[in-house]
C-alpha cells in the first residue's frame, strides 16, 4: 500500500441549493445551470485539479465537484461504508492498491469498464502487471490504472560525505545493491556521524523490503501467511537489528517531527518511491536543496510501492460519463501531465514512453532526470504483490504499530507476537 497520507485529496459530492449530494443510480445529478453533475473521489494528490478544468472546458454539458478532506484512510473507510448501504457514494472513486483487494472482492458492486467505457480503452494501454491487479477471475475490469510507485533510494549527499562514504548518484549505488550492504553501510555511517540516523523508521524501511517478495501477507487463494511466510520474518529480523545499532532516527512516517526530521537533517537516506521526490522537498524545504540525491540503485533490485485506481461503483447516476472522465484522466496525456504537477508517475505504456517524462528535470534534487530514472526502475518489477484481504490494514495498523513498538524499547520477539495475533484478527 502507498501511505500517501501527508496531503489527502478526497473528492465527492458538494450539494447545491436544487442538487442532492450522493444518490443511487437513476436520473443524473444536474446542476442549477442544467450541466450534468459528476463526482469524483480521490486522495491525496493526484494532480487532477487543472485536469478537472480542461475536461469542463472540452465538455461543456459537465461539471465536475470535488470535496477535500484531511488522510487518505477515511476516504476507504468511507468508501466500504457507503457499499454496505447501498448509496452515497462518488460517480468516480479512487481505491489505492491496499485496499484493491477489498473491492475486488465487491466486483459486482462496481461497473465492467470493458462494457460501458469508451471502446479504444483497453487494458493493454497499462503495464500488465497494473491492469492484472483490478480485472476479476472472469475478466471484468474493475479500474483504470493511475499511478505507481517504483522504487529508488534517495540520500543526502552531504551527511554520507560527512562519514567518509561514496556520495555521488554513480559511486553510492554499491552501498544499496543489496539490503546486506545497505545495513552494513548503516553501521559505518552511524560510527562516523554521531546524532544522524540512517533510516527514517523502521516501518518505511520494512515496507519497501516487503513489497519486493513475489508473495505478502496473504498468499494467491487470499490466505493468511504472516507466520509460514519466511521472507517477512527474515525481513523483521534485519531491521530489527538495525534498529538495536542504532540505524533509525524512529521517526512516524508522514507525522510532524518526521517532516521537522527531513528539515534538520535527522536521517541520511529514504527509501523512495516515484512520489517520494515531492514530499521531501517539500518538507526538507528550500534551504535542503541540492543537498538530496536520488540514485537508480535499490537494494535488491527493484519493486513497486503505491499506486491506485478510479472505479465507478454501480450506484452512481451518471455511470457512462463517469468512465468516460475516468478514462481520459488515466490516458497517457493526462498521466503525464499529473506527474508534472505532482509526481505521481504513470502506468500507462505509452505515458513511459513519452518524451516529456523521459526528458523530465528534477532541479531540487541536483537537475536529475528523475522520469528517466524512474522509467527504468519500472522495467525491473515484473509483477505485482498480490494484496489479500486487510492488507492495506495489516500493514497500516498492525506492522507499523509493532516496529514503532521496538523503536520504543520492546523486545523484537514479543512485538513479532504480537503482531502475529493482531494480523490474524485484521484477516477474519
Amino acid at each position: 500500500m502507498r501511505p500517501r497520507h501527508w496531503i489527502t485529496v478526497v473528492v465527492c459530492v458538494v450539494a447545491s441549493a436544487t442538487v442532492a449530494s450522493c444518490g443511487t443510480a437513476g436520473t443524473a445529478n444536474r446542476t442549477a445551470d442544467g450541466r450534468t453533475e459528476l463526482t469524483i473521489a480521490t486522495f491525496n494528490e493526484f494532480g487532477y485539479e487543472e485536469l478537472f478544468a480542461q475536461y469542463e472546458a472540452a465538455h461543456p454539458d459537465i461539471k465536475i465537484t470535488q470535496r477535500k478532506t484531511g488522510q487518505g484512510a477515511p476516504h476507504h473507510q468511507n468508501l466500504f461504508t457507503k457499499l454496505g448501504a447501498g448509496a452515497g457514494l462518488a460517480d468516480v472513486e479512487a481505491v489505492e492498491e491496499g485496499y484493491l483487494s477489498r473491492v475486488m472482492a465487491k466486483a459486482d458492486q462496481f461497473e465492467d469498464l470493458k462494457e460501458i467505457g469508451p471502446e479504444d480503452v483497453t487494458p493493454d494501454r497499462w503495464l500488465k502487471w497494473k491492469a492484472d491487479a483490478a480485472t476479476t477471475r472472469n475478466g471484468r475490469l474493475i479500474g483504470y490504472g493511475t499511478d505507481i510507485g517504483p522504487l529508488a533510494m534517495c540520500y543526502r549527499k552531504d551527511l554520507l560525505a560527512k562519514a567518509g562514504l561514496p556520495s555521488d548518484p554513480e559511486n553510492v549505488k554499491r552501498l544499496f545493491a543489496t539490503w546486506g550492504s545497505y545495513f552494513a553501510a548503516g553501521d559505518q555511517f552511524t560510527a562516523k556521524v554521531p546524532g544522524v540516523a540512517w533510516f527514517d523508521s523502521a516501518a518505511q524501511i520494512f515496507n519497501a523490503m516487503h513489497n519486493q517478495h513475489d508473495v505478502g501477507y496473504f498468499d494467491s487463494s487470499d490466505e493468511l501467511v504472516v507466520e509460514s511466510n519466511p521472507a517477512i520474518r527474515g525481513d523483521w529480523n534485519a531491521v530489527t537489528a538495525a534498529v538495536a545499532k542504532g540505524q533509525s532516527a524512529k521517526l512516524p512516517a508522514f507525522s510532524a517531527e518526521w517532516n521537522t526530521g527531513f528539515k534538520l537533517g535527522r536521517f541520511a537516506t529514504k527509501t523512495c518511491p516515484s512520489w517520494m521526490l515531492g514530499v521531501i522537498e517539500a518538507q526538507a524545504g528550500p534551504e535542503n536543496a541540492g543537498k538530496w540525491a536520488v540514485t537508480d540503485a535499490f537494494p535488491d533490485g527493484g519493486g513497486n510501492w503505491g499506486g491506485s485506481y478510479l472505479t465507478v461503483p454501480k450506484q452512481g447516476r451518471n455511470v457512462r460519463q463517469a468512465a468516460e472522465l475516468a478514462a481520459w484522466l488515466t490516458a497517457p496525456e493526462q498521466q503525464v501531465k499529473a506527474f508534472q504537477a505532482k509526481g505521481t508517475f504513470p502506468s500507462q505504456i505509452d505515458a513511459l514512453e513519452s518524451r516529456t517524462l523521459l526528458e523530465s528535470v528534477n532541479t531540487y534534487f541536483g537537475n536529475v532526470e528523475a522520469g528517466a530514472l524512474f522509467a527504468a526502475q519500472v522495467q525491473k518489477v515484473k509483477a505485482a504483490q498480490h494484496k489479500g484481504p486487510a492488507d492495506g490494514q495489516i500493514q497500516d495498523d498492525v506492522f507499523s504499530p509493532a516496529l514503532q513498538s521496538v523503536e520504543q524499547g520492546k523486545r523484537p520477539d514479543e512485538a513479532w507476537n504480537t503482531a502475529v495475533q493482531e494480523a490474524k484478527k485484521a484477516a477474519k
